[in-house]
């Protein structure tokens, strides 16, 4: 798994660079779409259950699956990436929220608490706890940093499959759900948002975004569980 991982992490890293004012979500994936190809993977999301896109690109109140087209990026928006490769059989998940330019300090609280989140719940995804005290740390963290957290979309595991079990809410008591162990590979993604932590699907039956209008971020990492520390397979420099 960690060849298709590195593939993300490094289209993550690489789109840094190219997300900016004045671009558009559209040309956004087909920069990502060419860099997968040219390091010998494959959008993992293209087809999907019928997702027409490469990757997904969800723009401020947009949450997740955003649909990559001709919206153009402004200053202060925060941008959403979310991209999965196949590459020999595996699979290999990863997500940013990309601040544009200059940003609010609202907005740069809301993606400092959420990165912050997804390292929180990293930290407890060791052998012998359970699911759900990666939840709760996730949850906790948020929360106290007076964000919500999105209980519609959760994380998961991953490998053959771009989505296996178990589910991995980001929300939760402590001490619950099957036990981790070494080997089990796990895609933790949590989703926070601005407001309230409710969401709705637009007709488009992929685009999420927050119910009340308000801004919110994703970060995501496929993690592999050790006898030791978690390793973080996407990680990005």
């Amino acid at each position: 798994m960690s060849q298709p991982c590195r593939v993300v992490a490094d289209v993550l890293a690489s789109l840094t660079e190219v997300v900016r004012a004045g671009i558009t979500t559209k040309e956004i994936e087909a920069f990502a779409d060419d860099r997968i190809r040219t390091l010998g993977g494959k959008s993992a999301f293209k087809g999907y259950r019928g997702y027409p896109g490469s990757i997904c690109v969800s723009v401020n109140e947009q949450v997740v699956h955003g649909i990559p087209s001709g919206r153009r990026i402004s200053e202060g928006d925060l941008v959403s990436v979310d991209v999965g490769v196949l590459m020999n059989g595996f699979y290999g998940d990863a997500a940013r929220t990309l601040p544009v330019g200059i940003v609010s300090e609202d907005d740069a609280r809301l993606l400092r608490a959420t990165e912050e989140a997804l390292y929180k719940g990293i930290e407890q995804a060791v052998e012998g706890n359970r699911l759900y005290d990666i939840s709760h740390a996730i949850q906790q963290h948020v929360e106290n940093n007076g964000f919500s957290v999105v209980r519609m979309f959760v994380g998961h595991g991953i490998g053959r499959e771009m989505h296996e079990e178990p589910q991995i809410p980001n929300y939760g008591a402590p001490g619950q759900g099957p036990r981790l162990r070494k080997g089990m590979t796990l895609a933790i993604e949590p989703m926070v948002n601005a407001g309230t932590y409710e969401v709705k699907v637009l007709a488009d039956k992929w685009t999420a975004v927050t119910l009340d209008g308000r801004k919110s971020a994703h970060f995501e990492h496929t993690i592999c569980i050790t006898e030791d520390l978690p390793r973080i397979l996407t990680k990005y420099n």
